[in-house]
């Protein structure tokens, strides 16, 4: 028997079925490792030794593994063919190593690109050793993310709170934003003009032609900034005598892309599908994975985390033959196309992301598939084949016009481009080749040197420069890539890092950073400038990608990196609190203190008059507050303009018109909130809290009353007579009958919500259990489980949607589309909360101490503070305190 090794239970199914008898193949479930987190986990001053710890939730998979490996022939390590593939073999070996059950067992490592059998056969008739220097590669990488992670991380803490965590790539992806949105606060918007004539030849057909040159000088689209100017040289057109001075046709050709990588395949998904990175990365996983096809789980792609272009030949042969029997032998090249990376840190050699057999029409593979995966699988298979097909042939046609207006000639061109051959362009446009469509299907009329031309229209149109567009995710991912920044593979969690700390926001799919993302950003720049630069980051990825080639050794560029790094946090011990804020404030002028449009100094407070607003640090994190402090307790957030609360952190919306008392909008220590008058004789004010997704800005004094006024009383129950309250609560909106309370999805339902609806809740709610809290929701049934068997669903739960095996639950990770998820996914999150759940104490019994997380690009969750002793408090009037999250979620890179 021999034991094979893959990193998903889906695939060790399909390879199983593939192997046949003698094989018995076992799922690891990803990483079975990593460095605890803790500081020391990895030791500069012991040479980098690195300690590692098995995962809870790995530790029944290894010992089912340890055990077969002992009954077994042969091991055989087949998980992922990257570097982290190779770097979970490793971990593997090495604990089967230390549980010494390998004696006299063969050890092999085999990679395939696809699931089919073919590919499957064929690996297992070529195996290998593992790659020393790709996991020495590995090792580098995790230990500079601890070290960067768990070193600079605790000195954001002390210096900026709110800060969450740095991470060595993470910090320089955030930076990209951050300055994107500085050069857009900067920017200052240049006037310039067009001008246009529309012209026709002898026999009668109409084109126009653009200002070029004036008087011997060339006319760009800058040149004409102002309205006198184009005035100037529209009465001049206007007289003129229009002729051909010449006409020029140039042939051109448009190649075909290289098939995908994993950040092209991003990049052009979000283009044409409108799908993140992350959901991309999904759906490429199952189709690689493979889906039911006849009867037979077939993998649809290849490996879908590559930097590779090329393709293996018979992979290129049989698109080849695809192209001949579906378009015909004039789309055919004469010779196969070759095509080799740019990426000047471009991983080992693996082939692009491509069909496992391109005679699958996605006609037919759209059977076998839902809605998303046959559209990514589409343009995988389009972009693949037009890769191979023959190159378009276009012609562009540029005419010189002269225009004589008496002593004056102006100089005018008119383009147009043609398509002669579509070649590739029959099947596949780039997303940005879209753009392309207008100027190509514009012709210019025949028209020949020296004829004359009637003019029929001067036009002069007014534009302002714009400032660069905010970056979307898929084009951060190009930027990333083109400054050598992180690794393709990772760039989805990295953006999902950013997100998940509240770094930066999606606003119409475009990335806005956080106030938050822009205090961290600033200190970093301000204090660890050469650890957020895009070169020194890309030198990084160079000395690691040397490493993995076996060119460098992994400990000496630890050595190099640590040695300025450390002495550079070592520079910031003795930084004090005012430091920072001036640093912090100087560098955010443009982006805390805007210019007014009145003109009058943006810093002046509003409330005394005479005091200077500046960058506060509070424990709750950042504020502006005035220097006449104390006796000036003006307070507003970061942002927000005209909208934002002023004086002490309040809006005036408007006064009740029954009391006659202000309604304002605040924003408090746990968040924004409405509140009514100030309260009388010692009692609270009437407070309410915004619902999630209404934003303080949006919100208007009837809107702000109706809210004031919950909970609001919908009806009476048709059964009792008793009344159904909505109202927001702890959970969110909510009616209520008695003691039984059931959610509203939408926050806007809480202010118009029916009483037909809100009975039909309550008997909803009411018949799933006592109170409304008995058994959940069904949910959607994803599958048995492989081992265990039983059913396996995810529902949405109170806190999240969750999966669910009979007595376990597992909350899903925030950046997963429930809708989405697949059923190997399902069984790994269960069977990792069942393996880590501990039996529970005896009673009277003393809970272990929780460990510390950390994030995966080694930042640490911040520790909580030791619970102080109790006392016996009055409680305080005003807002209820939210629970406590601690900080820090998993990050990448």
């Amino acid at each position: 028997m021999q034991v094979v090794i893959v990193e998903s239970p889906a695939k060790a199914k399909t390879i199983n079925k593939y192997l046949g008898p003698g094989y018995e193949v076992i799922a690891s479930y990803g990483h079975v490792r990593d460095l605890p987190s803790k500081d020391g986990s990895v030791d500069p001053e012991q040479d980098f030794r690195m300690l590692w710890e098995v995962d809870p939730k790995a530790q029944k998979r290894l010992n089912e593994i340890a055990s077969a490996v002992k009954g077994a022939d042969a091991l055989i390590l087949a998980t992922d063919p990257d570097r982290e593939g190779e770097a979970i073999s490793w971990h593997v070996l090495e604990v089967l190593r230390h549980k010494k059950a390998l004696k006299d067992q063969k050890v092999e490592r085999v990679v395939f690109n696809a699931i089919t059998k073919q590919a499957v056969l064929d690996a297992m008739k070529a195996p290998r050793a593992i790659d020393v220097a790709l996991v020495d590669a590995y090792l580098a990488r995790r230990a500079l993310d601890y070290l960067v992670g768990f070193t600079l991380s605790p000195v954001l803490w002390r210096k900026l709170p709110g800060a969450r965590s740095a991470g060595r790539v993470q910090s320089v992806a955030l930076r990209l934003v951050c300055d994107r949105e500085r050069e857009i606060e900067t920017f200052v918007a240049r006037e310039y003009w067009s001008i246009v004539a529309r012209l026709a030849t002898p026999r009668h057909e109409e084109f126009e032609a653009r200002l070029a040159g004036a008087d011997g000088k060339k006319i760009t689209r800058l040149s004409v900034g102002t309205a006198e100017e184009a005035k100037a040289f529209r009465a001049a057109l206007e007289s003129a005598a229009f002729r051909v001075r010449s006409v020029e046709a140039k042939p051109l050709k448009r190649h075909p892309q290289p098939p995908f990588t994993t950040s092209t395949l991003q990049q052009e998904a979000s283009r044409k599908l409108g799908l993140a990175p992350a959901r991309t990365m999904q759906i490429a996983q199952r189709l690689y994975e493979g889906v039911d096809v006849g009867g037979e789980t077939v993998g649809l792609i290849t490996y879908m985390r590559t930097d590779g272009v090329d393709m293996a030949p018979e992979a290129v042969a049989a698109t080849r033959s695809a192209i001949a029997k579906q378009f015909g032998p004039k789309y055919l090249p004469g010779v196969p196309r070759k095509y080799t990376t740019k990426a000047k840190n471009a991983q080992e050699a693996h082939e692009a992301i491509r069909p496992t057999d391109p005679a699958r029409h996605p006609r037919e593979a759209a059977r076998h598939l839902d809605g998303e995966q046959a559209k990514l699988y589409e343009l995988i298979w389009t972009r693949t084949v037009a890769s191979q097909m023959e190159s378009a042939e276009l012609e562009r046609t540029t005419a010189d016009i002269e225009a004589k207006a008496g002593a004056r000639v102006l100089d005018l061109t008119a383009t147009g481009t043609v398509v002669k051959f579509d070649g590739f362009l029959t099947l596949y446009r780039e997303g940005k080749d879209d753009e392309d469509d207008d100027e190509e299907s514009r012709r210019l009329p025949a028209m020949n040197a020296g004829e004359p031309l009637d003019k029929r229209e001067i036009t002069t149109t007014q534009h302002f420069t714009e400032p660069p567009p905010r970056y979307s995710e898929a084009s951060l991912v190009k930027r990333m890539e083109e400054l050598g920044i992180g690794r393709p593979s990772t760039y989805a969690a990295v953006l999902a890092v950013l997100r998940d700390r509240e770094y930066v926001k999606l606003e119409k799919k475009r990335l806005v950073p956080e106030d938050k993302g822009r205090l961290v950003t600033a200190f970093l720049e301000s204090f660890f400038k050469r650890y957020v630069e895009y070169d020194f980051t890309a030198d990084l990825e160079e000395k690691l990608d040397e490493v993995s080639a076996a060119e460098l050794d992994w400990k000496e560029v630890l050595r190099a990196f640590w040695q300025d790094f450390s002495a550079a946090v070592e520079a910031t011990k003795d930084l004090r609190v005012s430091q920072v804020l001036d640093a912090l404030d100087e560098m955010l002028t443009a982006h805390i203190f805007p210019p007014k449009e009145d003109g009058t100094d943006p810093r002046l407070c509003p409330t005394c008059g005479t005091g200077r607003l500046s960058l506060k640090m509070g424990k709750f994190g950042a504020f502006i507050g005035c220097s006449n402090y104390p006796d000036c307790r003006h307070t507003r957030p970061l942002t927000g303009g005209e909208n934002a609360p002023e004086g002490d952190g309040k809006r005036l919306i408007g006064l009740d018109p029954e009391s006659g008392e202000e309604v304002t909008v605040r924003s408090g220590r746990f968040g924004t909130y409405l509140q009514l008058g100030e309260g009388k004789d010692g009692e609270k004010p009437r407070r309410s809290s915004l619902p999630k997704g209404l934003a303080a800005a949006d919100v208007d004094l009837e809107t702000a009353l109706k809210l004031l006024a919950l909970p609001r009383e919908v009806g009476k129950h048709p059964d009792d007579g008793e009344p159904i309250l909505a109202g927001i609560g702890r959970y969110g909106p909510y009616v209520q009958h008695g003691r039984t309370y059931a959610n509203l999805e939408d926050a806007d339902d809480v202010l118009a919500v029916g009483l037909n609806r809100a009975v039909a809740l309550i008997a909803d709610k009411t018949s799933r259990g006592r109170g409304g809290r008995g058994a959940a929701a069904p949910g959607r049934t994803l599958g048995d489980h492989p081992t265990h068997g039983g059913a396996i669903t995810v529902r949405p739960g109170r806190f999240g949607p969750y999966v669910n095996h009979g007595k376990v639950n597992a909350t899903l990770p925030k950046s997963t589309d429930p809708e989405a998820l697949t059923l190997a996914e399902a069984v790994a999150l269960i069977d990792a909360k069942a393996a880590s759940s501990p039996a529970k104490p005896a009673r009277g019994g003393r809970k272990a101490p929780a460990k510390a997380s950390a994030d995966a690009d080694g930042a640490p969750k911040q520790a909580a503070k030791k619970a102080a002793p109790k006392k016996t408090t009055t409680k305080k009037a005003g807002a209820k305190k939210a629970s406590a999250r601690k900080p820090g979620a998993k990050a990448a890179e």
